[in-house]
């Protein structure tokens, strides 16, 4: 009985091997382009693939499936087999409890990126953001280490030997075996212990902020959002040994964004060349992505000497924020996404099919920035007051030319400010009780040297007579929060 059983597996072991390199074989078909017959032999191949790691990600040959799915999501071509694979891949992770398939799926595709160049669908890199240990995973890591929590150590980093207790040879025998008998039933039952979990889970991470990292340090415009939207999101897994380099790679984005925005002379020529690359990298929002990135980086850190000594290294990102909202007031597309109010292009139907990351407009992420300087969740009393003067009268001038969502959202976030910072501003609003002296210049670009206390916000006039009531009453509840109201 027990050779029939194992002749049995092992035929089904074969011939499953052998099912899965007729899938691979076939499945190569959609990327030649040859006969319709094998284009169709392709997609049916590659659907199995994609049935079979969501339903037996445990069987054998998992590396075989995961590489036809990875060897299609390399291709730049997105149609439907793309989108069945890249669908199949994060149903696996958000499925996968102990971290083994992932940390093989992860593995591989960071492989195929780095192969190519990092030259892949912004979709790709976004299944990313379906792995259960960022929500899941206690520990903090960056692309060198993983910080895990030690327990029962002494004072010089060594364990404390456990007391050994006397064993008789046959005592001893019998717990060896006893072991071996538990290792047998856990590959049996195909659990996973918590140690391995959060080992696997670890190498996990630092496989994919390697990846981020890297395209951070290449450069590539079409992942650029994807990226920091995956930095800023999950930044709270970031190591502080990493958090000061990671800084300077926003501030020198933050600077090639400003100067694709303003090129000098030598720009023109290159206007041409560089076509295809401005159409897909926006410089604005790349900027703002920056500065929420290097915001959350901050408030996920729980160290208190970290926020005093990078202070000033985010004073770069409040002052590029506080250059920005005139521009930003002035774009006709301040409330475009990236995938939103375009037509649908005829000749890329599948494409509309997208992940829903990096889509936020620019109003939003606008919004979420001057949430994180003006109202900071941990300490929202600390905000100087020159900096609020400087901001609240900026914000209110830029309101004037925004559409009516985006004015009625930033008269919205102005309520929240003066409900909490009301004593700090309520001079602007009472010209006999100025603070400053001299002409406000709101074209400076340093924050507190725009001598914000020297002006008044006259824009509450104009915008008490705005068309929408929703802007309307907004601003009559601002002007009630500094004792003002009429």
């Amino acid at each position: 009985e027990v050779r029939k059983l194992r002749d049995f597996e092992q035929a089904l072991v074969g011939g499953y091997q052998a099912y899965v390199q007729e899938l691979a074989k076939y499945a190569k078909g959609s990327k030649t382009g040859s006969t319709p017959e094998f284009a169709s032999l392709a997609t049916v191949a590659i659907s199995c693939a994609c049935n079979l790691l969501t339903s037996v990600p445990h069987f054998n040959f998992r590396g075989d499936v995961l590489k036809i799915l990875v060897d299609k999501l390399s291709s730049r071509k997105r149609d439907e087999d793309f989108t069945k694979c890249r669908e199949a891949l994060e149903t696996l992770f958000r499925n996968d409890e102990d971290g083994n398939a992932s940390l093989d799926a992860v593995a591989m595709l960071t492989k195929m990126m780095k192969a190519k160049g990092y030259r892949v669908d912004e979709s790709v890199l976004n299944t990313f953001l379906h792995l259960r240990l960022l929500s899941e995973l206690g520990l903090k890591g960056s692309h060198t280490s993983i910080d895990a929590p030690s327990h029962d150590v002494t004072t010089n980093g060594k364990k404390p030997k456990e007391k050994r207790e006397f064993r008789s040879k046959k005592t001893r025998k019998i717990m060896k075996e006893r072991k071996v008998i538990e290792k047998e039933f856990q590959e049996a039952d195909a659990t996973v212990s918590h140690e391995e979990r959060d080992r696997m889970q670890s190498e996990t991470l630092k496989l994919v902020f390697v990846t981020y990292f890297r395209i951070l340090k290449a450069r590539m415009p079409t992942l650029m959002g994807a990226v920091l939207e995956g930095l800023a999101k999950y930044a709270h897994l970031i190591n502080q040994d990493f958090f000061g380099d990671l800084l300077e790679a926003l501030k020198d984005l933050i600077n090639d964004a400003e100067l694709s925005e303003n090129p000098g002379d030598d720009g023109e020529g290159e206007g041409q060349d560089d076509e295809a690359e401005e159409v897909a990298r926006n410089a604005t929002r790349e900027s703002l992505l920056c500065v929420i990135t290097a915001f959350a980086l901050l408030q996920g850190q729980d160290v208190a000497k970290s926020a005093s000594a990078l202070s000033l290294d985010l004073n770069f990102f409040i002052t590029h924020l506080y250059r920005t909202l005139y521009p930003i007031s002035m774009n006709p597309d301040v409330e475009r996404s990236a995938r939103s109010l375009h037509l649908p292009d005829p000749h890329a139907a599948s494409n509309a099919a997208g992940s829903k990351v990096n889509i936020q407009t620019t109003v939003v992420l606008l919004l979420r920035s001057l949430t994180a300087t003006l109202l900071p969740p941990r300490r929202p009393t600390a905000v100087p007051a020159p900096r609020l003067a400087a901001f609240t009268k900026t914000l209110l001038t830029a309101s004037l030319h925004l559409p009516e969502k985006s004015c009625t959202a930033l008269v919205g976030l102005m309520n929240n400010v003066t409900k909490i910072h009301a004593a700090k501003i309520a001079s602007l609003w009472h010209t006999e009780e100025r603070k400053g002296d001299g002409v406000f210049d709101p074209l400076r670009g340093d924050v507190e040297g725009s001598n914000p206390f020297a002006a008044t916000v006259w824009e509450g006039e104009l915008l008490r007579r705005h068309f929408s009531p929703a802007v309307r009453e907004g601003v009559r509840g601002l002007e009630r929060n500094v004792g003002v109201g009429r």
